[in-house]
């Protein structure tokens, strides 16, 4: 699943185009590396995101099938390292 994609359907971001948007910018990276908004997310990537005033990480934990999912589920899906 593409990184934009994931990080809308697990709730991490409102929407795919903020998702895109950030990629873009060079905000996210998946193992260090700054990616763009296609880069396929694998099971136990690790990913940062850099906000203005901090650092979130997120350990990938399984590829959701659906287009979104339940907020009251995403701790299956991803865990804040």
């Amino acid at each position: 699943m593409r990184i934009d994609k994931f990080l809308n359907s697990v709730n991490i971001t409102k929407r795919r185009a903020v998702s895109e948007d950030m990629c873009k910018n060079g905000v996210v990276k998946i193992n260090n590396i700054v990616v763009k908004p296609a880069k396929d997310v694998k099971i136990g990537d690790i990913i940062e995101i850099s906000y203005l005033e901090k650092v979130v990480k997120y350990e990938v934990l399984q590829i959701p099938q659906t287009k979104t999912i339940p907020k009251s589920q995403q701790n299956e899906y991803v865990k804040e390292v």
